[in-house]
């Protein structure tokens, strides 16, 4: 058997996995038996998550700092080592935010470009970097990351996001081919319309009407962060054990329908939203 052992021995590392899609995948990951090493920024979210975990039954050991500096990864592969006697079997490289965002991509700053890519791509590089050598010295693992729908396309005003983002779905299927003949596998999951704290459905909604919403998205609702933890969780179990080198979305049919939206009077469809 490839890819994980079992729940009640695994050790599975989650970046910015104490609130949101991370949150919902810590929870789910601790609740099927996994001890939980749990990096995110917010100290406070951490020992949160942390205390609901422990008091469900699950373990957690938090690590608080930011995924993209070469210490804090050092502190993660270290206590992930420790709690797992040597061993990590999953790694979750969850973190990943739209912002610092600008009007359109001439307004935006090369300072921002940078926060973009510690935030998007550089931290998945190192983590995955740090804590691969263990998987393939066991030749047992895998990596779910976590891109965007807007890795496929044109999202206007965030052109820097999606290049990032591109670019974590790109690198899991070339590291996919690479090592598998390890036993590893590398997959992610591409979210959209996920109402979280950091992307809540009132802000994507900005007063429209939500009994629009069925019109937009072919399943009729935005993603609750549970929505995304559970493909995670497959993806990180043995029932995917022949799947590697994929992004999964996980959006509600969004990226399927291709700017083809439901008509208001439902007859038919429209690619002109703003028209019934």
């Amino acid at each position: 058997m490839t890819g994980t052992t079992s729940a009640r021995s695994r050790v599975s590392v989650v970046t910015g996995g104490a609130l949101g899609i991370g949150g919902a995948t810590s929870r789910r990951l601790a609740a099927r038996g996994d001890l939980v090493v749990l990096n995110d920024v917010d100290r406070e979210a951490a020992e949160e998550a942390r205390r609901e975990i422990e008091a469900a039954g699950g373990r957690c050991v938090p690590v608080v700092g930011d995924a993209s500096e070469d210490d804090v990864v050092e502190r993660v592969l270290a206590t992930a080592l420790d709690a797992g006697e040597g061993r990590v079997d999953v790694l979750v490289n969850n973190v990943g935010d739209f912002r610092p965002a600008s009007r359109t991509f001439l307004h935006s700053k090369p300072e921002q470009w940078q926060r973009l890519h510690e935030l998007n791509l550089l931290h998945v590089f190192k983590m995955t970097h740090a804590i691969l050598p263990a998987m393939v010295e066991r030749r047992s693992g895998c990596v779910v990351n976590n891109s965007t729908v807007e890795a496929f396309r044109g999202i206007p005003g965030h052109a820097v996001y999606s290049a990032y983002n591109a670019g974590v779905s790109a690198f899991t299927r070339s590291l996919a081919v690479e090592v598998g003949q390890y036993g590893v596998r590398v997959n992610a999951i591409a979210p959209d319309l996920a109402d979280t704290r950091q992307t809540p459905a009132s802000a994507m909604l900005r007063g429209r009407d939500p009994g629009l919403i069925p019109l937009w998205v072919p399943l009729g609702r935005f993603g609750d962060p549970d929505d995304y933890a559970a493909v995670v969780e497959f993806l990180a179990s043995d029932e995917s054990r022949f799947i590697t080198g994929h992004t999964v979305p996980v959006d509600g049919g969004t990226l399927a329908a291709s700017g083809w939206y439901g008509r208001a009077d439902r007859k038919g469809w429209t690619n002109m939203p703003n028209q019934p």
